[in-house]
């Protein structure tokens, strides 16, 4: 103690504000906290929320888009699916290595590179239109562009899932997680609406200018305020341990071999595998969906409803399980009742999607679909954080890989069937036995343990 009090006198931060952070920092015995406090994990907490809107934003553009640029440019939908798959191409890619790279270096500087990436890229979109005349040019530079905005997206949901896993406790983790993922909803609702304003009043351009511009706007907001408060917190603690407390200290190398011995582990991956292949289908194919079998319905209802309900469908969700966590009920069995529902429901609604014919009870039944959809943040998406909390990004990352496969075989496969036989039924059905094999696997073999050290 005595030597901590010369150390703060010759820093000058014998008293003042910088002395109470150093204090406030710290646990009974003098050793830093590992976790946030309730202030920090609110302000971290709130930006990502913020920043999954936008990356769900950017990402949403042009299945909202894609009707008016095939017009435009002459696609027909296995074109068009051609382009809305291709992000899963460089989706796939990079998950593993943001993973890795958010385990090692932290999750903070692996979102804010990424973000460059995607927000530039978003707005430099509608510009390969006057470069190229070509159309095939102009159709394989989209899918490029599409192909590259997944890649920076892609290192996104690993480096928050090893963020929390470091940086929140166990009792508010999924609450934190679960918010901090409906952003996603939030930000595929504000595209819908804001977006299909833009589209109707300025053209298909318009969005990607002013989405991309969002996204620069957000960044900025990451870097010089609430990363910059992380920094200069890790820059006071330092002066006791001679370290830097920002993400975490680095993990040795992840135990894959003792993972894929482990059925828990191929659980979750073919879990995600079963929720994104009806997620993204979803994500892709519903503005198509409702221009083609209600010509008359406005876009901003149908793009916005969907994800209007499943923001607190996500949250609540978190907030559910942490509750029946603190009240004695095992992690290994509320996750399962997270994605029994996510799933199951998900796929029930799928079905029921292909019995109706009015355009109110078909939006009824998407809006369920998408609401399941937002469970699955407290079942399978926080469940890395469990198994292997070291290594949350790591497994995070080659969870959502394997997620990101049925990204680009069912978004284009989708596109290919309706140009062959024109049916949503035979999507909408396929997707939702998908999703039951999905549930039945995890059900089975999932679990809340920790099965890595």
């Amino acid at each position: 103690m005595h030597l901590m009090s010369r150390t703060t006198e010759a820093s000058g931060l014998t008293h003042g504000p910088e002395m109470k952070l150093l204090l406030g920092s710290m646990n009974g015995d003098g050793a830093p906290k590992k976790f946030w406090n309730r202030q920090e994990r609110r302000l971290w907490v709130g930006c990502l929320f913020l920043g999954c809107s936008m990356i769900y934003a950017t990402r949403t553009v042009m299945p909202l888009c894609v009707v008016a640029v095939s017009q435009e440019l002459q696609w027909d939908k296995t074109q068009s699916g051609t382009v809305l798959s291709a992000f899963f191409w460089g989706y796939t890619l990079t998950q593993i290595l943001g993973g890795y790279f958010s385990d090692k270096i932290g999750g903070d500087i692996v979102l804010m590179l990424a973000a460059v990436g995607w927000s530039v890229i978003t707005f430099w979109t509608p510009m390969l239109v006057t470069l190229f005349e070509d159309k095939h040019t102009v159709l394989v530079a989209f899918t490029l562009s599409r192909v590259l905005l997944g890649c920076c997206q892609g290192v996104h949901f690993p480096g928050i899932s090893s963020l929390m896993s470091k940086k929140v406790n166990d009792e508010d983790r999924a609450f934190s997680f679960a918010t901090a993922v409906a952003g996603s909803h939030f930000g595929t609702m504000f595209c819908g609406s804001v977006g299909s304003v833009l589209l109707d009043l300025y053209g298909w351009t318009s969005t990607f200018y002013v989405i991309g511009l969002l996204g620069m706007a957000w960044l900025l907001f990451l870097r010089y305020y609430v990363v910059a408060r992380e920094r200069r917190k890790a820059m006071v603690l330092s002066l006791k341990e001679n370290m830097t407390m920002t993400l975490g200290a680095p993990s040795g190398p992840v135990p894959w071999l003792a993972l894929i011995k482990q059925p828990a582990f191929w659980s979750i991956l073919l879990g995600q595998m079963a929720h994104t292949n009806s997620f993204f289908i979803l994500l892709s194919w519903l503005p198509t969906y409702f221009h083609e079998t209600y010509p008359g319905a406005k876009g901003w209802v149908f793009n916005v409803v969907p994800w209007l309900v499943t923001i607190p469908s996500g949250i609540g969700s978190g907030w559910v399980a942490d509750y029946l966590i603190a009240k004695g009920y095992s992690v290994t069995f509320v996750r399962k009742l997270m994605e029994t529902i996510s799933l199951f429901g998900t796929g029930i609604a799928l079905l029921c999607l292909c019995t109706t014919s009015h355009y109110g009870a078909g939006l009824f039944c998407m809006a369920v679909a998408v609401a399941c959809c937002g469970i699955h943040n407290s079942g399978i998406l926080i469940n890395p954080q469990d198994i292997a909390p070291k290594y949350a990004g790591s497994v995070f990352g080659l969870m959502n890989t394997a997620g990101a496969v049925p990204g680009f075989v069912g978004v284009y496969l989708a596109g290919y069937v309706l140009e062959t036989t024109g049916k949503w039924t035979s999507v909408f059905s396929q997707t939702a036995f998908i999703c039951f094999a999905g549930g039945i696997i995890f059900l089975i073999f999932g679990t809340g343990k920790q099965i890595v050290k």
